[in-house]
């Protein structure tokens, strides 16, 4: 079952305003020379078209970790 996680997508170098709006349902944070992708993604294809957004601005991808938090209660 698809439903929202949190993410934070870690990306090599500083992003300018132009590159971070590429990428409007996260929040951009300085993290070193790096920078901190951080939000909610609503399922798995969100999560890869992300993914998919930073191969193609040619962004040195550092590393992905699922957030923990809950799980939404079951539909039914």
């Amino acid at each position: 079952m698809n439903h929202p996680v949190s993410y934070q997508i870690r990306v090599r170098g500083r992003l300018g305003r132009t590159i971070r709006a590429a990428f409007p349902a996260l929040r951009a944070e300085q993290h070193g020379e790096d920078t901190l992708l951080v939000g909610v993604l609503a399922d798995q294809a969100a999560l890869h078209g992300v993914l998919t957004q930073i191969e193609a601005l040619r962004l040195e991808l550092v590393e992905v970790r699922r957030l923990p938090g809950e799980a939404p209660a079951a539909e039914g």
